[in-house]
Order: structure tokens, then C-alpha cells, then sequence
């Protein structure tokens, strides 16, 4: 098939092509033509729930939304989850519902509170990074982080951890995990879960594009998908150039965070919609 593709991410060809083949171009080159990209993403209900409140969430949405999140996975050199994702879903992070490489597995767990039982820890499908606190100054380790930096973050098997600082409150900054995989040859991440995760790199400025996939489903009480920042007024909210898509039943919010944003909400002199 010729295809023309153009820097913007348009492309073109004269090929006779379904509707669904046309969206996955329209969704995922863009994405291909970056070098370097971080992605964050969010299945929810209606109600912006990603789970109940005893954690269930397989699925919240459709199975054209988990092909598209599989996508995603093969697209990118890592994938990132917080532990709390982990500890209850126990997902494996892999490639298996689309073609390609499985990305490295990258979890966030200051405080070591996983136990080695866990999928990504010992199904050996790709290799496995561990972001912890550092507890103290250790000249040994430091010496070893150094060596470790001097190798691709691709490379096959085994697991790996990274000590990095924590602030006051105990988290590590989004930017110091981007950096330390990059050191190690990554460039393109998806930032997969859970909703404490994806908020923290979202309020550190850190992501460029935010997939937000709304089911047809109203959970009540339960996890949300985000937990930013309070703001004031609605001037203050983000309202980011946006492409939307339909997946089977759901509807995906496609959000460019490095374009110009818009008015949140539109002008008007008399201070009324």
C-alpha cells in the first residue's frame, strides 16, 4: 500500500481503506512520528470512575479500547504503572492483543511494598524496572545506578532497580523517573496507571499526550481517574486541543498537552455562558 504521511501526522494514500483501518492511522501516527513522547492514559466510566471502591475494574471499557491500549504498548520503550496498580490487578503489561515488541515494565514503588509473586516480576516476557526511595546516601549503590545507566533500558531479561529521591511527602518526582529511564536508552513511555499515578505526572507538567476513553457506564462511588491540583475558578482548567474517536461503545478523548490550550471557558463581557 503507498502512503503518504506528512510531518504533521496527516497522511494520504490512494488505497481503499476501511473505517476502522482509517482511524488507527488517524490515531496512532502522530504518535509514531515522535521521537520522543510521553503518553498518559485513563479507562472510566461515565461518571470518571476507573474502578469500584473493593478495586474491580476488568473491564470498565470495551475490547476496542483494550486493542488500542495494546497498541499503545507497542508503540513506546516503557510502560509505567504505580504499585497500587499492581497490587490489584496484577497485570502483565505486555503486547498480546496487537503486534509488536512487549515495552519495559517500569513500577513505581517507593516504599518496596510489592512482593516478587507478582506477573511482571516473574513471566520473564520483558524486562522489569523497580523505581524505589533512596533511604540513604550509599556510595556502593550509587556506583552501581552509574554502571546501570550505562546500559539500554531494552536490554533482555532480568529486573532492575532504581533508588531515587523522594521529597517530603514521600513521592518521587515524575521528571526524576523520565530521566533516570532515559539514561538507560527510553524515549518513549506510556503512563499506563493508576489514577494516583497519571495525576501525579499530569500535575508535574510531565506528559504531552493524555488518551482519555469514557465507557457508556456509571459506577457510582468508587476510584477516580484523576486526582489533580484543586483550582479556583474554571479560567483555570485545562482544556487541551482534542481529537475524539469512537471505539465500539466508547468514546476516546485523543488530548494534545504540548499545543497552544484554549479558554477553558468562553469570554463573555456580561460574565453568562
Amino acid at each position: 500500500m503507498s502512503l503518504q504521511v506528512y510531518p504533521s501526522g496527516a497522511w494520504d494514500t490512494p488505497a481503499r481503506l476501511t473505517e476502522e483501518a482509517r482511524q488507527v492511522l488517524d490515531l496512532f501516527l502522530p504518535l509514531q512520528l515522535q521521537s520522543d513522547l510521553v503518553i498518559a492514559q485513563a479507562g472510566q466510566s461515565l461518571d470518571g470512575r476507573i474502578a469500584t471502591d473493593s478495586g474491580h475494574s476488568h473491564y470498565v471499557t470495551g475490547p476496542r479500547d483494550i486493542l488500542r491500549l495494546h497498541r499503545l504498548r507497542a508503540l513506546v520503550d516503557a510502560v509505567i504503572v504505580g504499585a497500587g496498580t499492581i497490587a490489584a490487578d496484577d497485570p502483565r503489561l505486555t503486547v498480546r492483543e496487537a503486534e509488536g515488541d512487549n515495552p519495559v515494565r517500569v513500577v513505581i514503588d517507593p516504599n518496596g511494598r510489592l512482593d516478587r509473586s507478582r506477573q511482571v516480576f516473574r513471566d520473564g516476557a520483558a524486562p522489569t524496572v523497580v523505581i524505589r526511595r533512596r533511604r540513604k546516601e550509599d556510595p556502593e549503590r550509587r556506583r552501581a545506578e552509574r554502571e546501570a545507566s550505562a546500559r539500554t533500558c531494552l536490554a533482555p531479561g532480568g529486573d532492575t532497580a532504581i533508588d531515587l529521591p523522594a521529597g517530603p511527602s514521600g513521592t518521587i518526582d515524575p521528571h526524576d523517573v523520565l530521566a533516570a529511564l532515559r539514561n538507560r536508552g527510553c524515549r518513549r513511555f506510556l503512563i499506563e496507571g493508576g489514577g494516583v499515578t497519571v495525576s501525579r505526572f499530569l500535575d508535574a507538567g510531565a506528559v504531552d499526550r493524555l488518551h482519555v476513553a469514557v465507557a457508556p457506564l456509571l459506577i457510582g462511588s468508587g476510584r477516580p481517574a484523576f486526582t489533580l491540583a484543586p483550582i479556583a475558578t474554571l479560567e483555570q482548567a485545562i482544556r487541551p486541543a482534542c481529537r475524539v474517536f469512537r471505539l465500539g461503545e466508547d468514546v476516546l478523548f485523543d488530548l494534545d498537552l504540548r499545543a497552544p490550550l484554549r479558554p477553558a471557558t468562553p469570554a463573555d463581557p456580561g460574565g453568562r455562558p
